[in-house]
């Protein structure tokens, strides 16, 4: 699944010299790495305290670099070929893997391309903060950025599956999962949160914490809601446990009685609706769409009915089980909210629920339908019936 490729990796080269340096050659670049720290602090305060909480090491079998959430290892032939801007730049990036908790929340995603949508968003930031110089080879996309929100989980479902080779572009360094089982993992998320207040509070003394980073820091502090996640619990709720008489339970026969079988829980019809007034980009339509097939993959809904609308129903489109869905545009005039409703009632669609995109800026919702409502929006956050999710 993919709905927006990474187009612009930078200079995407690996690096390949392992040789390892002599002890006397790793001193000189531990020494730079401990330059690096201690210019970010003076200069970039809230990373340089990050930098504090992790011990660094050298490690001559990795390419790059990689952290755990607990410490740093380098390559010291790899920074050897940076420059002092370059090794302050790396030392950054290592931080940002644990202050956004990529090592303890990746689950069962692809280690590979969890990396790489860590990577675009800490690369964005520091690029913006300008803090150092990115090494050749980092990956940078803003508009990739932009549209994930600079959220990592966003951005990770926007990346191309792995499928072996260099799809999306090698990250900088090794993201490593954190250690022990999921509750030690838990506990170490927390306590990075801690550092992070921490290291926000003594930039601001000093006062060298931009608006940006301030938002950024918010966010990691009190994260939003994945409108993903909550569209697919909100369906999953509607599931339904299909019982059938065409095949008797045959555990019951025995005792004269025909009872159904069950052939487990399925989600029934499922109507999506597009707000095409204008006031929806292609890069939300585009996200959107991407869902909605993950839906049609996971959750199998008996049919799925795409209603795309503005002032009224400008295109309708069902999709059985076994259609590939081509989710696009139709329209582009105001927002209604009441023809929906009404275009289902008058072509007799019951789903089980309904899903609109839009950006809930009208006031004619028309009559509330049966079946419960999700709005996924994307500037309005109230309506008068249904569930609201921000995009």
């Amino acid at each position: 699944m993919t709905t927006l490729a990474p187009s612009s990796v930078v200079n995407n080269t690996k690096y390949t010299d392992m040789t390892p340096l002599t002890d006397a050659q790793k001193a000189v670049q531990h020494k730079r790495i401990i330059k690096a720290r201690t210019a970010l602090v003076l200069e970039h305060p809230f990373f340089g305290n990050i930098a504090l909480n992790l011990p660094f090491f050298f490690d001559d079998k990795i390419p790059t670099a990689a952290t755990n959430g607990k410490r740093i290892k380098y390559n010291p032939r790899f920074v050897e070929s940076l420059c002092e801007e370059e090794v302050k730049f790396l030392v950054a990036h290592e931080c940002g893997h644990p202050m956004l908790e990529h090592n303890f929340r990746r689950g069962e995603r692809s280690p590979r391309r969890w990396n790489q949508a860590g990577d675009y968003v800490i690369n964005q930031l520091l690029t913006n903060e300008g803090i150092g110089k990115m090494p050749q080879g980092g990956l940078l996309n803003d508009a990739l950025y932009q549209a994930g929100n600079g959220v990592t989980d966003a951005i990770y479902n926007l990346l191309p599956e792995d499928q072996g080779g260099d799809e999306g572009g090698d990250p900088l360094d090794d993201c490593e999962d954190g250690d022990g089982n999921p509750a030690d993992q838990a506990q170490q998320s927390a306590e990075w949160k801690v550092k992070v207040a921490q290291a926000a509070q003594a930039a601001k003394m000093m006062g060298k914490m931009s608006a940006e980073l301030e938002r950024f820091v918010g966010n990691v502090l009190n994260p939003k809601v994945d409108w993903r996640d909550v569209m697919q619990r909100f369906l999953v709720k509607c599931k339904s446990d299909d019982r059938s008489f065409a095949r008797p339970n045959r555990r019951f026969l025995s005792q004269g009685l025909y009872l159904p079988t069950s052939s487990g829980e399925t989600l029934g019809e499922v109507l999506f609706a597009v707000d095409c007034s204008g006031s929806i980009g292609q890069a939300e339509i585009d996200q959107f769409a991407a869902e909605v097939r993950m839906v049609k993959e996971d959750l199998v809904p008996t049919k799925i009915h795409v209603v795309y609308f503005d002032s009224e129903v400008s295109h309708y489109e069902s999709y059985e089980p076994n259609d590939s869905l081509n989710i696009r545009p139709h329209g582009g005039g105001g927002t209604d909210f009441a023809p929906v409703f009404k275009y289902m009632v008058d072509h007799g669609i019951e789903p089980v629920a309904c899903v609109f995109l839009t950006d809930l800026c009208c006031d004619s919702f028309g009559e509330q339908p049966s079946c419960p409502v999700l709005w996924v929006s994307t500037q309005a956050d109230q309506a008068p019936f249904g569930e609201v999710v921000m995009m």
